[in-house]
């Protein structure tokens, strides 16, 4: 509906048609990779109401055959199979005008606040499947094999001492033939911290990707292509002292992770109003605000989430629920999850 926000014509349907257009090269490198996949089945459930769903699943067939003599008999083994659960969290988020006071010196003040407002889900987005990645390394079951999940499947070759462990030419190949073997393929995506992507670079392992801009001017991303896999750059991966004092103060160990096809499911909820201006004439003086509101799942594909026993449980739950270890459960075969993380010095 048409109106006036900072000064200039606001009209919704044109600001959420700039808003969903805004390009953001991390989740098509995501998407392209195979990494993220937009999942129809699961839009499907959450385009209703609830926040909880559940999508089943069949086991890899598997057991001996038999001969086929005319007098031995076949033996006729059942379909397994399971379910995985998803959860869906809505969260928003309001502006008022001296946010974007600096954006509306622009010919299209519309797309400059559309834009913002797309950069700025697009990095809480980042940020939580970061946090989702980290929540579900700590689980400890093994999904009916001999070492656990994360044994085979997080790799850490850090160094407590003065000496560090960079990361070396081999590592990431290591990592994806120990957490999947001859599906290791199936990985495309890494993310890394930029000091283990100076590492590579300097080993001359990876390479940066390039934009030119309308006007021609060639900018680097944050984007890079490493043995093979897209890598995204992103300070935001988890990085903690070693602790200690003496020579060894200041040693930091730094998570890599490496992403394959289909691992991360998203899909985006219903929400009613995700964008609606509002006038305060009392806060301020005056003063005018655009809520914007979205409703969407991030899920690690062959993983389960519980609602919590204990606790306040809402519509949706909080980032403290959401990134709880104990509230995720592993489904599939550890094999058949193409989600692995590497931990070096650097």
């Amino acid at each position: 509906m048409a109106g006036t926000i900072f000064g200039i014509p606001f009209d919704d349907e044109l600001f959420m048609d700039k808003w969903n257009e805004e390009p953001d090269p991390e989740l098509l490198a995501m998407l392209n990779s195979g990494a993220v996949v937009d999942d129809a089945m699961i839009a499907g459930m959450i385009q209703g109401q609830g926040n909880f769903y559940t999508i089943p699943f069949f086991n890899i067939l598997d057991g001996d055959d038999q001969n086929y003599d005319g007098q031995t008999d076949i033996t006729v083994s059942e379909v397994g199979g399971g379910t995985q659960s998803g959860i869906v969290y809505g969260r928003a988020k309001g502006f008022f005008a001296r946010n974007f006071a600096a954006e509306l010196s622009g010919a299209d003040p519309m797309g400059h606040i559309s834009s913002s407002v797309a950069k700025y889900w697009q990095k809480r987005r980042k940020a939580r499947l970061i946090k989702l990645l980290n929540a579900i390394f700590g689980i400890t079951g093994s999904s009916g094999r001999a070492k656990t999940w994360a044994e085979t499947h997080s790799l850490d070759l850090s160094s407590d001492s003065a000496t560090p462990r960079p990361i070396m030419e081999t590592d990431l190949n290591d990592l994806a033939t120990e957490a999947c073997g001859d599906n290791k393929d199936r990985f495309g995506l890494t993310i890394m911290h930029s000091k283990v992507a100076k590492t590579l670079e300097n080993k001359k392992l990876l390479e940066y990707w390039k934009q030119t801009s309308a006007d021609g001017i060639e900018r680097p991303l944050k984007l890079a292509s490493v043995n093979g896999y897209t890598a995204i750059i992103d300070d935001g991966v988890p990085c903690e002292p070693v602790g200690g004092d003496g020579a060894d103060s200041g040693l930091m160990k730094y998570t890599t992770y490496l992403l394959g096809e289909g691992a991360i499911r998203t899909a985006k909820g219903r929400v009613d109003v995700p964008v609606e201006a509002n006038r305060d004439a009392k806060k301020n003086g005056g003063q005018d605000e655009l809520i914007t509101r979205i409703r969407e799942t991030i899920h690690p594909n062959g993983f389960s989430f519980t609602i919590p026993k204990s606790g306040v449980w809402t519509e949706s739950p909080t980032d403290e629920q959401l990134f709880a270890t104990a509230n995720w459960s592993i489904k599939f075969d550890p094999k058949a999850i193409p989600i692995a993380r590497l931990i070096t010095n650097g």
